[in-house]
């Protein structure tokens, strides 16, 4: 694995079970109020507040006019029906993992966790309040750890729920989104808009966590592996409480459970393999649909981070084993 993530190990891991250690960077968060009964879960990734910056005013332009990405880069779309598709690439969500954006009236923050491979987008709206998310630089299962700059309470990314702060137990609405490659969105989104390139000095495209879909355990994770044997970073779909490994959605090409069609195609490339993220290897991409057709809200995470935090959660496998 890049050195760079050795360093980072280096510089992070700091943790403490008295929340008083994290006061000194929050004085304006309410660390009484919390839902944590651990607090050595939570661990420093390395940047402290903001030193991962999230993105603000995202600026867009039709896919035509796109000289950046190449056919098999991952994107997040964001389709709410009252505007244009949206596409998010993770060659900048790689290095912002937040971004917040207003999509037809609708504000939403489109999260990315490299470390555990989890792609949320949320309803920025709680109890009539628009929220602006940042990055607190925290890591809890190796997940981020965001905060709202109104209260500086702090949202665990995977769950989509606050806490710690005055927001705590406080859930945000989940909105549909899907991971796909660049060529898929153009193809099924020919009048869609993409994010043009953040004005930051970064070096969008590469991946600064080299080799890391082949790491035998996640970075800075202390939890338990999952069962069934399977792979800490082997992606599943979740789906509430359940998951099915990808795998076993790749070999079938398409699972119905409940009501849902959970299908998958090629022409995705891993974001967390390669050094250049175009050169990834083809893990494809999933859709979740209602029987309506509609998009199902889900998930596709590393297996270690659906068992952190669904302890309880069902497996799907192929051989029948829940």
């Amino acid at each position: 694995m890049r050195i760079f993530i050795c360093v980072l190990f280096l510089l992070a891991g700091s943790v403490s079970a008295d929340p008083a250690f994290w006061r000194y960077e929050w004085p304006n968060t309410d660390f009484e109020k919390t839902s944590l009964s651990n607090w050595r879960e939570v661990r420093s990734g390395g940047p402290g507040k903001d030193g991962i910056p999230a993105i603000r005013d995202p600026e867009f332009q039709p896919v035509q006019d796109d000289d950046v990405l190449a056919p098999r880069e991952g994107v997040i779309v964001v389709d709410l029906g009252s505007a244009p598709a949206r596409a998010y690439p993770l060659r900048y969500l790689m290095w912002h993992e937040i971004v917040n954006d207003t999509v037809g009236g609708v504000p939403i923050a489109v999260t990315y966790c490299p470390l555990c491979n989890s792609a949320l987008v949320f309803d920025r709206r709680v109890a009539g309040d628009r929220l602006l998310f940042g990055v607190t630089g925290k890591l809890r299962h190796s997940d981020m750890i965001m905060y709202d700059h109104q209260s500086e309470s702090w949202w665990q990314q995977a769950i989509g729920e606050a806490i710690v702060g005055d927001m705590v137990g406080t859930k945000l609405v989940q909105h549909p989104s899907r991971l796909v490659g660049w060529s898929q969105f153009v193809a099924d989104h020919p009048n869609g808009l993409v994010m043009r390139t953040p004005k930051f000095n970064r070096r969008y495209g590469q991946n600064p966590y080299v080799g890391y879909d082949l790491a035998e355990y996640p970075f800075l994770y202390q939890g338990e592996n999952p069962p069934h044997g399977i792979s800490p970073l082997e992606r599943v779909i979740r789906i509430g409480t359940h998951a099915w490994p990808m795998t076993v959605i790749k070999d079938l090409g398409e699972v119905s459970y409940n009501g849902m069609k959970i299908s998958w195609v090629s022409g995705q490339a891993s974001a967390l393999d390669t050094a250049r993220l175009a050169d990834g290897s083809d893990i494809g991409s999933v859709r979740v649909q209602a029987k309506n057709g509609s998009d199902v809200a889900h998930d596709v995470m590393f297996a270690f981070a659906f068992h952190a935090f669904w302890p309880d959660g069902i497996w799907h496998l192929a051989n029948g084993a829940q």
